[in-house]
């Protein structure tokens, strides 16, 4: 069986009736089965359970029945609920634990007959830019397997990278769906804060957490965002605004007023290759008619340190729920109640989850609360109205997802604040609480890919991507 790029492709072969979802699921656990050993991908996959969910959507199928979604063979990053499965965040604090309910964007996607194929890897508790937390070990980019596919969803991106399932469902509270999209070749998307309701996914930063994409076709994207969002009783902070049809409103505007942000491009720390394909995607957006033009943004040095302090604060509060005393993981040399909570939580957790419980706790104390916290969320205002202004005189932000390419496995995970700096063009989008995508463009001259990062003004999805769509088919990369 061939590989397949996007849904239309499979259901043209389903309508056909040259295969069948039993036929693509199999396809799909054999390339499991060939790569995730190497890859580390998956840490679980459900092989009878899509099977039989195959042969009921091929049954639906045959009836003129089907969801929206039958055909597609996806998988769930570690951080969804799904009710009888097992959900870890990829740490040792929640070994043995099933979810006692599924998530509304997993169970939206049921419900439209798309078929679930597995358990995906990711930094312990999405708190990575590398999927080097993992408590299972660091997922690998297929390209090369000594480099990071990218995190907190790198072993999303790399299933969907190496044809081990059609589209991934992640999250991305800081680019945690877009940096492993743009490591790994492939389109990530994170929508606009409330437009998914977060109910089931486990929290590590509420204020920005968000469920987002990783497909091969921003059309399996849009139909994907078009199936999940809307409001839900579960969850107040999820949206009202009615669902637009994304996936029937991709066609393009004939020209927009694109910005980009020159201070991203002349970053110091900013890969030579990366810089020169941004550029000559911003060039063929002039030659297309579009108007391009940089734009000032006064606070790209403290987004990152602003970022960090208000995610790692949330942090320690969410995280303070696994304490050995419920569910998961237990010190067996705990002797009262006290040992309980720091054995388990010592020994359960990894130390990148650790060191942010650590400091989130210490940007709360009330010693610290208004140096660190409240300055922070100053910041943060002034980033999100600045973006939002510029976002209102123009159409997008364009700017590089990352400021290299894939990195090798043990280069940068040792080096906390090289890690943190990694996040420096994507956390943009997070503090504003705006959609952005990352499209791929180009590779550099090790064949590792590159990614183009666009940005929109909130709950304006439909623009953004069909703006990402006609870039994916219209915009020729640089051969490096």
């Amino acid at each position: 069986m061939r590989r397949f790029n996007s849904l239309t492709e499979v259901r043209h072969e389903l309508t056909a009736g040259t295969t069948t979802c039993r036929q693509l699921v199999e396809y799909y656990l054999d390339n499991i089965q060939q790569k995730n050993a190497r890859l580390n991908a998956f840490l679980e996959v459900w092989p009878e359970e899509a099977r039989a969910q195959a042969e009921a959507v091929d049954a639906k199928l045959a009836a003129g029945t089907a969801g929206k979604l039958a055909g597609m063979v996806i998988g769930l990053k570690d951080v969804l609920a799904y009710k009888g499965h097992a959900l870890q965040s990829s740490s040792h604090i929640l070994d043995g634990f099933k979810s006692l309910f599924t998530a509304s964007a997993v169970q939206r996607l049921l419900d439209e007959d798309a078929i679930l194929i597995g358990r995906q890897n990711c930094d312990e508790f999405a708190m990575g830019a590398s999927n080097e937390t993992s408590y299972f070990g660091p997922a690998r980019n297929e390209i090369d397997p000594d480099r990071v596919p990218g995190g907190s969803s790198g072993g999303s991106a790399v299933a969907v990278q190496a044809d081990m399932c059609l589209a991934s469902i992640g999250s991305d509270t800081g680019g945690s769906v877009r940096q492993p999209a743009a490591f790994c070749g492939i389109i990530g998307f994170k929508p606009t804060y409330s437009r998914i309701s977060r109910y089931g996914l486990v929290a590590y930063a509420s204020s920005f957490d968000q469920i987002g994409t990783l497909t091969r076709s921003v059309e399996d994207a849009a139909l994907l965002l078009e199936v999940m969002a809307g409001a839900d009783s579960f969850d107040s902070t999820a949206s009202q605004r009615e669902v637009p049809a994304y996936s029937q409103q991709l066609e393009p505007a004939p020209h927009y007023r694109i910005g980009y942000i020159k201070d991203c491009l002349e970053r110091p720390g900013l890969n030579a290759e990366i810089k020169e394909a941004t550029e000559n995607a911003l060039e063929q957006f002039r030659a297309q008619g579009h108007v391009v033009e940089a734009v000032d943004f006064p606070y790209l040095d403290f987004i990152v340190p602003t970022y960090y302090i208000l995610t790692t604060a949330e942090a320690s509060s969410n995280l303070s729920r696994f304490d050995g005393v419920k569910y998961g993981y237990r010190a067996p040399d705990a002797t009262d109640l006290e040992s309980l909570y720091k054995k388990t939580r010592a020994q359960g957790f990894g130390p990148e989850v650790q060191r942010r419980i650590l400091l989130g706790t210490f940007v709360l104390s009330a010693s610290y609360y208004d140096a660190y916290y409240t300055k922070a969320q100053r910041v943060r205002r002034l980033i999100k109205d600045t973006t939002d202004e510029l976002l209102r005189q123009y159409d997008f932000l364009v700017l590089p997802t990352t400021p290299t390419t894939a990195f090798r496995i043990g280069d940068v995970n040792k080096d906390t604040l090289a890690m943190y700096l990694a996040d420096i063009f994507t956390v943009q989008a997070s503090l504003a609480g705006v959609p952005a995508v990352s499209v791929p463009n180009g590779e550099d001259s090790a064949g590792l890919p590159i990614g183009l990062q666009i940005l929109s003004g909130a709950f304006r999805e439909e623009q953004l991507l069909a703006f990402a769509k006609s870039v994916t088919e219209t915009v020729t990369p640089t051969v490096s």
